[in-house]
This record gives structure tokens, sequence and C-alpha cells, in this order.
């Protein structure tokens, strides 16, 4: 075989596995301009790790601090597009602007932002601008697993309001049911990543 046949057999049998993994990379995170990193990857790994609690409470109870009491609801939490688009916006907001707070420096929380990318929502939801009915924020964790952990366990929140919203323990949490998560890297802002966790339900 000439040199120039071996080398044409080796870019076709090494090509298209040089694309798939560029395709690979540009699915599981994205990286605007101004370097901030928009994690697809760990945003997912957050969805199934906490449906798995969900479905599996027993099983956490007590590396999560979850007594035998507490009612968690066992409804698997649906993938919602919308959602993690408006996710990955208040992240990316947070790490870009460097805040951290469920209203942005404009006064706006995210039942507006939800209800302005199309998810339909109750008018008396969206009243007031700085309404948050469906989010619960982390950041300054390396990963997706790490900030649902976080947010579960969290002695600091005295009403624990983070772990009910995301375990539906009660009965406005348990009557969500779509979920939307946005994972974001920014080593120039204060805390380095930012996780929005949007779980919501359209009116009914």
């Amino acid at each position: 075989m000439k040199p120039k046949d071996n080398l044409m057999k080796y870019f076709h049998e090494y090509s298209f596995t040089f694309i798939i993994c560029v395709l690979l990379l540009l699915s599981t995170s994205y990286k605007p301009d101004n370097g901030i990193i928009i994690d697809k990857k760990e945003a997912y790994n957050a969805f199934v790790y906490l449906n798995d609690i969900r479905t599996n409470p027993d099983k956490y109870r007590l590396e999560l601090k979850l007594s035998k009491s507490l009612k968690i609801c066992r409804t698997k939490l649906k993938w919602n597009d919308t959602l993690a688009k408006v996710a990955e916006a208040r992240a990316y907001d947070m790490a870009k602007r460097n805040y951290f707070a469920h209203v942005d420096p404009d006064g706006y929380g995210v039942n507006h932002y939800i209800s302005k990318a199309g998810y339909k929502l109750e008018p008396d939801w969206t009243k007031d601008k700085a309404d948050n009915s469906f989010e619960s924020i982390q950041a300054g964790l390396d990963d997706g697993v790490s900030a649902i952990k976080n947010l579960i366990a969290n002695d600091k929140d005295s009403n624990y309001g983070h772990r009910n919203h995301l375990l539906g323990t009660d009965e406005w949490d348990k009557s969500l049911v779509d979920i939307g998560i946005g994972f974001v890297r920014d080593s120039l802002s204060e805390y380095g990543t930012y996780v929005s966790i949007i779980i919501a339900k359209h009116q009914w």
C-alpha cells in the first residue's frame, strides 16, 4: 500500500472518532466568550441524583439527615427544557454579575423569568416581579450532586425551604412536577460555581 493510501486510511478511521468526541464535549458544556462555562453534564447529574433520592429515600436517610417521619414525594420529576433554559440563564447571570440571590439586581425573581420564557403560570404567581415560588439555588460547590446534597441537608436553613422544595414534602411542593437545572462555572466570580434548580408546575 502506498504511503498516501496509508494516510487516507488512517484519516478515515480516526476522523469519525474525533468528530464524535468533539460533539460530546460540545453537548456537555458550553463556554461563551466571557469564560463562563455552562456545564450541562453536572446539571443532568444533579437531576438524576435528585430523582433517585425521591424514589429511594431510605437509601439516603442517614447521609442526608432525613427522618423517617419526613413525607418525601416519590413521584419522579420530569425534565423541562424551558425551565432548564431559565435555570441556566439564572445561574449564568449570578456568575456574570457576581451575586448570589433569588432576586436579581434588577429586582426580578424566577417566577417572572419562567413566565417570560413561555411556561404558563397562574397570573397571581407573577403579580410581584420579585416572587420566587419555584427555585432553589446553591453556589461554591464543585458538582451537581454536591449541590443537591447540601441543599437538602443544610442545617443553616431553619425552615428547610430548599429541602422541602426538592423533595416535595408539603402540599405545595408535592404538586410541582417539572424540573430544569442550570450549573455554571466561572473562576473569576466570588463563588466559582452557581446552580439554579427550578421545580414548577403550569397553571391549573
